[in-house]
Formats: C-alpha cells, sequence, structure tokens
C-alpha cells in the first residue's frame, strides 16, 4: 500500500490535484471519497471530470444515488450513503467492474462489497485548508498514483 498526503489551500488546487488523477485513470478504476459533508468531495470528483474531459456541471449524487457522465471515459460518481443493504439492487459491480471510473463517496455504506484494491481518499477541513490522504492498494492503483501525485 502507498500513501500520499497532499495540502491544499483553495478549491482550485483541490481540483488539480483531482484533474492529475482524472488525466492518468484507466478504465475500471475505482476510487472512494471520505469526508465530512462539505469537506470538499464533489470539489475532488469536478476537478476529476476535467481530467476525463467532461463537459457537463457536475454535481452530488446525494439525491439520486448514482450519476453518470461522459468523457475520455465514462464517470460513475456514488454517494452511498442511503444504499446500506441495497448495493445489490443497483448493480454496484457493474459499475465498479465496468469499464469506466467509479467514485463512491461514503464508502463505508458498501464496504463489504467493495474490492480491496482501490484508491481510499480522506478529505479533512485543517485550519489552512485541506489535507487529501491518498492510500493505493495494489500495484495498478500504486503505478496511478505516482504518477498523478508524485
Amino acid at each position: 500500500m502507498a500513501t500520499y498526503v497532499i495540502h491544499t489551500t483553495t478549491e482550485d488546487e483541490t481540483k488539480e490535484i483531482a484533474r492529475r488523477l482524472g488525466d492518468v485513470v484507466a478504465p475500471g478504476t475505482l476510487l472512494t471519497l471520505e469526508g465530512d459533508l462539505g469537506a470538499g468531495k464533489t470539489t475532488f470528483v469536478k476537478g476529476l471530470a476535467i481530467g476525463l474531459s467532461i463537459q457537463e456541471i457536475v454535481n452530488s449524487p446525494t439525491f439520486t444515488i448514482i450519476k453518470e457522465y461522459e468523457g475520455r471515459l465514462p464517470l460513475y460518481h456514488m454517494d452511498a450513503y442511503r444504499l446500506e443493504g441495497e448495493e445489490d439492487d443497483l448493480g454496484l459491480d457493474e459499475y465498479v467492474y465496468g469499464q469506466g471510473v467509479t467514485v463512491i463517496e461514503w464508502p463505508e455504506y458498501v464496504e463489504e462489497v467493495l474490492p480491496e484494491q482501490r484508491v481510499s481518499i480522506a478529505i479533512a477541513y485543517t485550519e489552512n485548508g485541506r489535507t487529501l490522504t491518498f492510500k493505493a492498494v495494489g500495484q495498478i492503483y500504486e503505478d496511478l498514483c505516482r504518477e498523478a501525485l508524485s
């Protein structure tokens, strides 16, 4: 497992880190996002979408559970907060093991069905901005983070 810790002071810096990741993700990439309400999870996904050449406006999937966007690769942005015990009904496997990039907010609610290999991203407020902690599990994800974040 590789861990990267990055501090940002503005939303634009947070988006830029995510954009760099979006530039290098491949089909089947799984990213999970953890953080308090308002921590910047959707801001991060907006930057990722820029890296994927998505032209649509990206916003939180809180009330729709899953939002899909088309770009260089499809982006599946999920909010698992209300999914506990219902992940099978949504066909979660089709997204996680599909040809797009899957981002799951609140992964703890579907943890039992998620593969261990992925990039887990924790976003936390700090006194001067945000701290983004990336934990890459699996060689593909370690290589991905090394390329985008080093």
